[in-house]
């Protein structure tokens, strides 16, 4: 399995979240690119818990009722380990070396950064560049993974039907989204410094890229399952229920103003809390964009919102935006579901490398 691998034909971009599997196909169309099929299929709960697989059979049978609901025909597949799961390091090897010869000597040396036993890990690498220092060296990004880790998702893709063709890593795949659609960032994201900050049902990450590169990241407990449990304890719902009618609507008058409106100054606070901890370990004080992803990056006016109470531009992130939309898609739905695609994007654009 290789973390980083380019492919030259399209692969499925498959995101396995906490609460659901997401599943996208992206092929070229005219001068760019088009959305042919997606679908977003719910998880049992406790399936996947803090974006660890539990229950790999039933993520691999939602797996595959999102293949029939998209309709796609294709069978091999890209899938991403979360940050957390991943050791990465900048290492510097010496210039010139074939990429066999690379391979081998970083596997020699590979123990030396990695705190796992080599049997008990994926490992690869890319090299970035010449080192800024030593002109005879270059800098490799080695990445390592524990092997099951990796073989749960793939064993899950492989009850669904799928090949699985290239592992990568959550924040990677972002980083690649905003690599290859710069529209999305201010001055397509030279020498600018963005925030994506993704809120999911459980997890935010925070993924930070100063002029299209990936500078820091960091993971922690928070999500919409916050909202969706008060609505449960206000409403005396079910989870189920209150999902459905957090999404659909249907909640009395008082939601907005006693439920949405706290959580939505929650995530205010949350989104301040990660970006002080990026100014705490770096020497940056401030980030020219914010770009929120995730599920809840769809509650109606969130940016302006979180805009109005830090003072920094925030907008939602929409990989689609200059993207054309193949036949089988929605389009409505695709720019509702948009923010929650962001790691399904980067990895079906891993076919176009």
């Amino acid at each position: 399995m290789f973390l980083f691998k380019p492919r030259v034909s399209p692969i499925l971009g498959i995101d396995i979240s906490s609460t659901s599997v997401k599943l996208l196909e992206i092929n070229r169309g005219g001068n760019g690119f088009r959305v042919d099929s997606y679908a977003v299929e719910p998880l049992p709960a406790e399936a996947v818990a803090e974006k660890v697989i539990q229950d790999v059979e039933a993520v691999g049978e939602a797996l595959q009722k999102a293949v029939q609901k998209s309709r796609t025909k294709a069978k091999e597949a890209a899938l991403a380990v979360p940050g957390s799961a991943v050791i990465t390091k900048i290492i510097q090897m010496p210039a010139g070396l074939s990429e066999e010869d690379l391979e081998g000597q970083i596997q020699v040396e590979a123990d030396q950064y990695i705190p796992y036993p080599l049997e008990e890990i994926n490992l690869d690498f890319q090299v970035i560049g010449p080192n800024a220092e030593a002109n005879d060296t270059v800098d490799v990004l080695l990445a390592a993974s524990k092997s099951e880790n990796v073989e749960m998702r793939t064993a899950a893709a492989e009850l669904a039907g799928l090949t699985v063709k290239a592992v990568d890593i959550e924040p990677y795949a972002i980083e690649h989204v905003c690599e290859l659609l710069p529209g999305m960032l201010p001055d397509d994201g030279e020498d600018r410094t963005v925030a994506v900050i993704d809120i999911g049902a459980t997890l935010t990450s925070l993924n930070v890229l100063h002029d299209r590169q990936l500078i820091y990241t960091r993971e922690q407990p928070f999500g919409g399952k916050q909202l969706t449990e008060e609505i449960m304890r206000r409403y005396s719902l079910s989870y189920e229920e209150a999902g459905r009618v957090k999404k659909q609507g249907g909640l009395p008058d008082n939601y907005e103003p006693e439920v949405l409106e706290p959580f939505k100054t929650t995530m205010a606070h949350q989104v301040s809390r990660f970006l002080q901890f990026f100014y705490s370990s770096s020497d940056y004080d401030g980030v020219d964009q914010i770009l929120l992803a995730g599920g809840c990056a769809q509650i109606a006016g969130i940016d302006e919102f979180i805009e109005a109470h830090l003072g920094t531009p925030t907008a939602i992130a929409n990989p689609f935006e200059s993207m054309s939309i193949g036949s089988r898609v929605t389009a409505s739905r695709l720019e509702a579901d948009a923010p929650a695609l962001m790691i399904a994007c980067g990895l079906a654009l891993r076919g176009y490398d």
